[in-house]
């Protein structure tokens, strides 16, 4: 009996170590079913019965569990490659008019649709910074000295 107690410690322990080390919630099922099975060892229950309880315990609440706990998960968004381009500056290509519809930026050797903070109207060439992204626009506003 003492080999199977120092067995179920030595899981439970691993299995803690491991989702310690991920901190994903890929093993504390496998530790509280060690805890399962190390309890039916205590009450002298054969090694067939500890491994059914650690197996039943472990996948019930891996089942029960796991898509609660996904749905609480904060999934974060990869930043777009355009993020990147926010607080340079950019040359306008197209004059940037909202009433005409227009307006286009260069940034990078990237040309993108652009649309002024403020509203004004950027004429062609004028240095602009970009202030942030909108899908496929560049809000951008006049640059300072410009």
């Amino acid at each position: 009996m003492v080999g199977y107690l120092i067995f179920w410690g030595v899981i439970f322990v691993l299995a803690v170590a491991m989702e310690v080390a991920s901190m994903q919630l890929v093993s504390i099922w496998f530790a509280i079913g060690a805890v399962g099975a190390f309890i039916g060892a205590l009450a002298d229950l054969g090694f067939t019965g500890q491994l059914g309880v650690f197996v039943l315990v472990s996948l019930l609440l891996l089942l029960v569990t796991r898509p609660f706990l996904a749905k609480l998960r904060v999934k974060q968004t990869p930043p777009m490659n355009a993020d990147k381009d926010i607080g340079k500056q950019a040359v306008v290509i197209e004059t940037v008019d909202a009433a005409m519809g227009t307006g286009r930026v260069r940034t990078n050797g990237v040309d993108w649709i652009a649309v002024s903070e403020t509203g004004e109207i950027l004429e062609a060439r004028t240095i602009v910074t970009v202030t942030h992204v909108d899908g496929a626009k560049l809000i951008v506003r006049r640059a300072p000295g410009n």
